[in-house]
């Protein structure tokens, strides 16, 4: 069977509906279906025909993010040396931290973890990218792997929504500067 590409109204809608469910996650973890649908200008069977569940939703703004988060890294790199590209896709960790923050609560223990889990991979390989470009240049400790990095950002997710505001950049600027290679 043939997929079709989704109208552009359609594909407009989904958009809209992921847009309104990530900044309703920011400063509840309820998400009401009914108040997403209103908020992104769509009835319940639009809603419901893109995300059946409220998990579904949830776990497409999860995905959404990651892979923007994951995404962003070859194109610092393209722009920054790699301290820069580094530090930058290190700012974009604090958003894509919030919107999970905001999911990982929303959803069941379980099925939060799981969803977590199933992006560690890609994230990891966005920092081994990042990793690998800063060892190249000698910016970047040659000691350091992925897994070390992942384990120092996943303290952001931990922090509540007022004190990551307040310190989530500070945090990302000490692990940066435990980071970099030493000259």
């Amino acid at each position: 069977m043939v997929q079709r590409k989704p109208r552009a109204d359609a594909a407009g809608n989904r958009a809209r509906i992921l847009q309104v469910a990530r900044e309703l996650l920011s400063s509840t973890s309820e998400l009401p279906m009914n108040a997403v649908a209103k908020a992104a200008g769509v009835g319940q069977g639009t809603l419901y025909r893109n995300f059946p569940t409220r998990e579904a939703l949830l776990a497409e703004v999860y995905r959404a993010d990651a892979d923007q988060l994951v995404a962003s890294a070859a194109p610092l790199l393209e722009e920054h040396d790699a301290a820069t590209a580094f530090r930058r896709w290190l700012s974009n960790v604090v958003d894509y931290a919030r919107v999970k923050r905001g999911v990982l609560a929303a959803l069941e223990p379980s099925s939060g973890q799981e969803l977590a889990a199933s992006h560690t991979g890609s994230i990891g390989e966005a920092v081994d990218l990042l990793l690998a470009a800063g060892k190249s240049e000698g910016a970047i400790r040659a000691d350091v792997d992925a897994h070390d990095v992942l384990i120092l950002l996943g303290f952001l997710s931990r922090l509540d929504e007022s004190e990551a505001a307040e310190r989530a950049h500070h945090i990302l600027d000490l692990i940066l500067s435990g980071l970099l290679a030493r000259k």
